[in-house]
């Protein structure tokens, strides 16, 4: 589907050069003479090379329809990971690179989305939060303000995150698998 350049998005797949991309950073940018462009990121689906890219805000691209699909997370085997449809029971093994550090935050009967384009796997979103247990927390340092005070802990799956410095071992928070932040204490049903 064609659109203009300024409705693409981080996360988009374009078709650019005859070859699949997807759009990792965008920066918005304005040229001396006053004319507005956007300076994107772009990585190759297929073998995973970068591209910079300058395109005007009213420059025309290719905007590529995905398929997404349901599955539940079974198992991983070294880089695959092995996802389970959740409507026809088809299994499906993907590679890490497909799915980047948020990997680390899979969890066995996770549900998470598939994007396809042309049967192939192009993308695997997680759920936006998970939660998981602090294993080890520095301990509070007398004298530091609650405010904006943050502590080093490290979850089960062997991630660092910063902390408030109330949290301990042992107690279950709520991150952010986007970008492995700390958004809160979990409530006792999570």
């Amino acid at each position: 589907m064609k659109v203009t350049a300024s409705n693409i998005r981080i996360g988009s797949l374009i078709e650019h050069q005859n070859k699949l991309w997807r759009a990792i950073k965008i920066h918005h940018a304005q040229k001396a003479q006053g004319e507005s462009y956007l300076q994107m990121d772009l990585r190759n689906i297929k073998n995973g090379t970068k591209l910079s890219e300058r395109f005007r805000w009213t420059e025309i691209v290719e905007l590529v329809k995905l398929d997404e699909r349901t599955y539940q997370f079974l198992y991983g085997s070294g880089d695959d990971f092995t996802f389970m449809d959740t409507e026809n029971y088809d299994q499906i093994t993907v590679n890490r690179d497909l799915i980047g550090d948020a990997a680390l935050f899979l969890q066995e009967g996770m549900v998470v989305s598939i994007q396809t384009h042309e049967g192939q796997p192009v993308n695997v979103a997680l759920p936006q939060t998970v939660t998981m247990e602090i294993v080890e927390a520095d301990p509070v340092v007398k004298g530091q303000t609650a405010s904006s005070s943050y502590k080093p802990a490290k979850l089960v799956n062997g991630v660092r995150i910063m902390v408030p410095p109330h949290i301990g071992s042992g107690v279950r928070v709520v991150v952010n698998t986007d970008d492995s932040s700390y958004v809160r204490v979990a409530k006792d049903k999570e």
